[in-house]
């Protein structure tokens, strides 16, 4: 490989870093045009023999500047005319341009932490959280490679896993991000969750293997890829993540991925942020998960993006070739000290001392935590194939078995994935809420191991939950209550990363003290006269509740419902009365008492009244 190509293959062939921050743009029409004329004087063959190659290069005055020997490709410097010889070649399987991938527009999230949440949401939102320390130990005899701009490898969640490195495009251990793609993406996928510092990465203990495939300004070939994916697979990596793509293929990138599933590789990409610009399918993603299969089969993994509340993100790709999706809207990780701050701005992160952190937007986020979910499986059942891997993430994933276009198999779901390779069950942490009431006054404990803070909310007669206490460290509380009045208290436990677990609801009920009532009837001065009197009588069963000031109505039956017709007060005894004139008819009459407070409603027995 020659510096020539390099610095062709730079104008040419670009691929798309399918993540965003606050600046991403699309290619311009003059990068375009420079691209397809400088590919002109570049070939990529596929060749079956040396011999062929050697006749090819010499039939069409061309000159190798570039090889994977393990896929049989290479790439040939010509002259104009060269194409139409080498299609010709005996031994040549194809000849062709470089493919020119473009940058998608992505959208721009603002550098801000998420509401209610921790920086990492992602982390808690994704079932991570819940998976066993164990497991994310045992992934250290797991490999996963990104393929990327690089990395900063002095990133204190990078540098705390050693990384093995390699740049095929300078062929060296040199894989400085100054773009800061790749750095975020790492960081994602694997970084350190025991350095104490920043973040944690999806991988657990999994080892980086980091391959710079890509230019400083993120661009980079279908060869340039496949080169990667060549020593990626020959250097042990179990998992390979791809956080780019573009809306063609080639020859060259299907050979590189059949060579990695060749050797048992699990290939994982992002599904591409061109959900909003006419949605059109994204490769490599859809090599992996071929188009048209539902989500079904295929031999890697092809990644949405999903927003916090679990939603496909608005640009996310979406379609037949859609695997599963995993958060990728504003989600939270290392930049690169090597990025520009105003395309990757600083967000400062309460107790870190060393790393530079921040918030992006993209597939290309949501690729790396499947990719590092994937290691968490593999390690918890390291007898599985790669395909089985797949099939336990999507399988696992929060459709419960139901495919749909947007998301896929649905949401990443990390606990359940590792649970279900090893064929356990989900251990999720309890909330304990306990209570005792004397008199009015109930006095509440509680506890959840491993929680940082709780909340303390109530529901008062089965209305909406109100917060008494929120992020608290406490673990007791007292309460007034009132009379005549339900209650259901409940406590909500706050974990690290920012996941909760409520408690089961301690329920308080105050029973309202039962009242009778009485209506009675007499003529006031003989039934030729037709007036009535009426007496309500309240009688409430504690003697302890005041008898008078108890509003009571009378309601007259008309034969299809009660109607309201008059209201008194009681007296100091409990009694209220009323003195009614009549017209002749019959009459059926009841008091009733609404109730209030620590009294409950009641309704006399209907009295029947003549009037001749």
């Amino acid at each position: 490989m020659t510096s020539v190509f390099q610095k062709l293959s730079r104008l040419t062939a670009f691929a798309v870093l399918t993540g965003a921050l606050t600046m991403t743009g699309a290619a311009t029409a003059s990068s375009r045009s420079q691209g397809q004329h400088a590919a002109a004087g570049v070939t990529v063959v596929g060749y079956s023999s040396e011999a062929a190659l050697r006749h090819a290069v010499a039939e069409s005055g061309s000159r190798v500047v570039r090889r994977i020997r393990k896929l049989h490709v290479a790439v040939l410097r010509t002259p104009p005319a060269a194409l139409e010889v080498l299609d010709g070649l005996r031994g040549i399987r194809y000849s062709r341009p470089p493919v020119l991938r473009y940058e998608l527009v992505d959208p721009g999230i603002a550098p801000e932490p998420v509401l209610g949440g921790a920086y990492e949401w992602q982390y808690a939102a994704a079932g991570e959280s819940l998976v066993p320390a164990s497991v994310r130990q045992a992934a250290s005899a797991i490999t996963v490679a990104v393929i990327d701009t690089g990395a900063d490898v002095s990133a204190p969640d990078l540098a705390a896993k050693a990384p093995t490195t390699w740049s095929v495009r300078t062929n060296s251990t040199d894989v400085t991000d100054y773009h800061g793609h790749g750095t975020f993406v790492s960081s994602l996928a694997a970084g350190s969750g025991t350095n104490a510092e920043g973040i944690t990465g999806f991988g657990g203990d999994a080892k980086l293997l980091v391959v710079q495939a890509a230019a400083p300004d993120g661009t980079f070939s279908d060869v340039d890829e496949s080169a990667a994916i060549v020593y990626a697979v020959d250097h042990g990596a179990k998992i390979i993540n791809m956080s780019f793509g573009g809306t063609g293929s080639s020859s060259t990138e299907q050979s590189a991925i059949a060579y990695a599933a060749a050797h048992g590789v699990l290939l994982v990409a992002a599904a591409g942020n061109s959900g909003e610009s006419g949605n059109p399918p994204n490769y490599p993603a859809a090599l992996l998960q071929p188009i048209g299969s539902n989500g079904q089969g295929g031999v890697g993994l092809a990644v949405a993006a999903s927003n916090l509340s679990g939603s496909r993100a608005a640009f996310s790709n979406y379609g037949s070739y859609i695997s599963l999706a995993a958060p990728g809207e504003n989600v939270f990780g290392a930049l690169s000290s090597s990025s520009d701050p105003s395309s990757w701005p600083r967000q400062n992160l309460p107790g870190s001392v060393a790393g530079i952190y921040g918030y992006g937007s993209g597939t290309s986020f949501s690729s790396p935590e499947v990719a590092g979910a994937a290691a968490l499986v593999w390690a918890a059942n390291p007898a599985l194939k790669a395909t089985d891997v797949a099939e336990i993430l999507k399988q696992s994933a929060s459709g419960h078995g139901g495919w749909s276009q947007d998301t896929g198999y649905g949401n990443l779901d990390v606990a359940s994935a590792v649970a279900r390779a090893q064929g356990v069950s989900v251990a999720v942490p309890a909330v304990t809420l306990a209570g005792s009431r004397s008199g009015l006054r109930v006095n509440l404990s509680w506890s959840s191991p491993g929680a940082v803070s709780y909340r303390l909310s109530v529901s008062r007669d089965g209305g909406a939950s109100q917060i008494l206490v929120g992020a608290t460290t406490a673990t007791s509380a007292a309460y007034d209550l009132e009379p005549a009045h339900s209650y259901s208290f409940v406590v909500t436990a706050a974990y690290a990363y920012g996941s909760t677990v409520a408690s089961t609801p301690y329920a308080v009920s105050l029973a309202s003290s039962p009242v009778k009532l009485d209506l009675r009837a007499s003529s006031l001065l003989g039934r030729t006269q037709r007036a009535i009197r009426l007496w309500g009588v309240f009688n409430p069963a504690s003697k302890s509740v005041a008898r008078g000031g108890r509003k009571l109505v009378l309601e007259s039956f008309d034969g299809h419902a009660w109607r309201h017709f008059s209201g008194a007060s009681t007296s100091r005894t409990g009694v209220a009365t009323w003195t009614l004139k009549l017209r002749r008819g019959s009459y059926r009459i009841r008091a009733r008492y609404a109730g209030g407070g620590d009294l409950a409603p009641a309704t006399s027995r209907a009295v029947t009244i003549r009037v001749r």
